[in-house]
């Protein structure tokens, strides 16, 4: 099987400042349904493990979430992708647990249930925190500059835990994710002009620049 485990906020759809607490404020960022269009395209297990704090600080409630998830599953079939499971960790960072990243828990709960090789498989994210629990499982990870990717490169931690390569967005991961499996992309389709900016100079380019912050202060 081969599998590629997606952060939620910052890869699939938009950050918010207040984080995303309904459908409503749910939006995909733009070439993501196509990018889990073109994975399902090509047999990939997709999964999505997320952290959503929000629910232990009451901002919203697990059926809420669940519901986004439900929600995000058909809008991206009906484009004609998949997301085969979700795992997200409701708890804050003050509480202790093993799923909440940078803990590899989720991603080790998705390899149980579906007989996943972790070491062969992809993790695609937008956060020190994602790389950290990634790399923890010997996955091959990916740091998008999408949501606070642009941000997070330029901490200490993305020393630390170095991705294996940047993209501009999801688009941009999975056609690098395509070559590593030497697959073409999908046809018809085509990546336009601004992805191969994303994925190839704008990429390329970025300066590991390290600074004093810290990379809690970014998570989820």
């Amino acid at each position: 099987m081969r599998a590629v485990f997606l952060d939620r906020d910052g890869v699939i759809n938009e950050n918010r400042a207040d984080h995303v607490k309904s459908w409503n404020e749910f939006q995909f960022i733009p070439g993501a349904l196509t990018a889990l269009r073109w994975l399902h395209r090509r047999g990939f297990h997709v999964f999505v493990v997320t952290n959503q704090a929000i629910i232990e600080r009451g901002c919203t409630t697990a059926a809420t979430v669940e519901a986004i998830h439900a929600q995000m599953r058909v809008e991206v079939a009906q484009h004609g992708g998949k997301i085969h499971d979700i795992r997200y960790c409701p708890h804050d960072t003050h509480t202790q647990c093993s799923c909440r990243k940078p803990a590899p828990g989720m991603l080790h709960d998705l390899a149980n249930r579906w007989g996943i090789d972790l070491s062969s498989s992809y993790l695609i994210g937008d956060a020190c925190t994602d790389i950290a629990a990634g790399r923890a499982v010997q996955c091959r990870c990916i740091m998008v500059l999408t949501g606070r990717g642009m941000q997070q490169i330029t901490l200490p931690e993305a020393r630390e835990y170095p991705p294996e390569y940047i993209a501009g967005d999801l688009m941009g991961a999975v056609a690098w994710v395509f070559r590593q499996e030497r697959l073409p992309l999908p046809l018809p389709e085509a990546v336009p002009p601004r992805q191969r900016q994303s994925e190839e100079a704008l990429v390329v380019s970025t300066p590991l620049t390290a600074d004093r912050r810290s990379f809690h202060d970014y998570m989820d």
